[in-house]
């Protein structure tokens, strides 16, 4: 059995990556473990970045959003010659395994030091949604939350001034966050990258919800669909919509909220899943919620892969658009 296990968050920080943090070192010291946490990501697995970590250094960060670690860029990872480094870093501190909190390009790098000989086991985190191995990943509720509260806000404003808001959300090239925002949100449409509509289409159902009687409308764009907002804008422009026109991208606030009950539980849920696999010697897979239970995916499945959203959903938020 595992005695000495590190933590690292990578990619993206996403809302709940610390109270995994903090069920993962927990669940380690409540297994008579040593703990140690890696600041910055790969980069500072590279660069000895590993500390000691105790239950007081994992108190008070479970309601914090991002992630005490912190994350960074490693290009040098992706080389053999990093990885190397990273490895000899850690053995050098006697480190038995690592669980990487992290998305796709997180578990990739996990996968390789798994590869290597390293026992790695991942956590999914990203406020896409897009990693295979778990239904929903941490973060995305919240940051849904978020998108959800900004479009209801916009909405108000729209309505008084008979204005059209082009919303856009992150996602990077996973429609999901458009998708469940739009639905929640009641949009006239979502504009997503899995499932392609025309400029002309979007005005077209725009003039007719105007006709209907609307006073307002609101179309979710996510930032990795085939017509980006400020396209979307210019056409609008050019082809007399009844509606003013106002655009409004909402970036990175969405990955900056403290997390929700729902985050916090599944992160802390999912955190000390990996953590017992591994000391019990599971490891090159990711740790994910799928149909409502803990389930442990390997790596093979999931790396150079994403999941996009169910069309359902989108045949649905059209449906409600009346």
């Amino acid at each position: 059995m595992m005695k000495k296990i590190a933590v690292l968050t990578s990619g993206g920080d996403a809302p709940g990556m610390n109270a995994a943090i903090r069920a993962v070192v927990r669940t380690g010291i409540y297994h008579k473990c040593e703990m140690f946490g890696v600041r910055d990501g790969y980069a500072g697995l590279m660069s000895g970045k590993i500390m000691p970590m105790g239950v007081r250094e994992v108190g008070g960060i479970i309601q914090q959003g991002g992630t005490v670690l912190g994350s960074a860029r490693a290009p040098e990872f992706k080389e053999i010659a990093g990885r190397e480094k990273a490895l000899e870093n850690l053995r050098g501190l006697g480190i038995e395994g690592l669980i990487v909190i992290g998305g796709n390009g997180s578990q990739t790098g996990a996968n390789a030091l798994d590869q290597m000989g390293f026992p790695t086991i991942g956590v999914a985190s990203t406020i896409d949604n897009d990693l295979i191995g778990s239904d929903i990943t941490i973060g995305v509720d919240t940051a849904l939350n978020i998108a959800l509260e900004a479009i209801d806000r916009l909405k108000v404003t729209a309505s008084s001034h008979r204005r059209a808001f082009l919303v856009e959300v992150m996602g990077r090239d996973c429609g999901y966050l458009a998708l469940m925002a739009g639905l929640a949100g009641g949009a006239e449409m979502v504009m997503v990258p899995e499932i392609v509509v025309s400029p002309e289409e979007m005005v077209k159902r725009l003039k007719a919800s105007y006709d209907r009687g609307k006073t307002n409308g609101i179309v979710v764009v996510a930032e990795g669909a085939k017509y980006n907002t400020e396209m979307l804008v210019q056409y609008c422009r050019e082809h007399e919509l009844p509606f003013e026109i106002r655009a409004t991208t909402l970036g990175h606030v969405q990955r900056g909220g403290a997390p929700g009950a729902f985050d916090r539980n599944l992160a802390t849920r999912l955190g000390a899943a990996a953590a017992e696999k591994l000391i019990n010697g599971e490891h090159g897979c990711v740790v994910g919620l799928i149909r409502s239970e803990i389930a442990t995916t390997p790596y093979a499945q999931v790396v150079g892969r994403t999941k996009g959203i169910d069309p359902d959903l989108f045949r649905l938020a059209e449906m409600m658009a009346q």
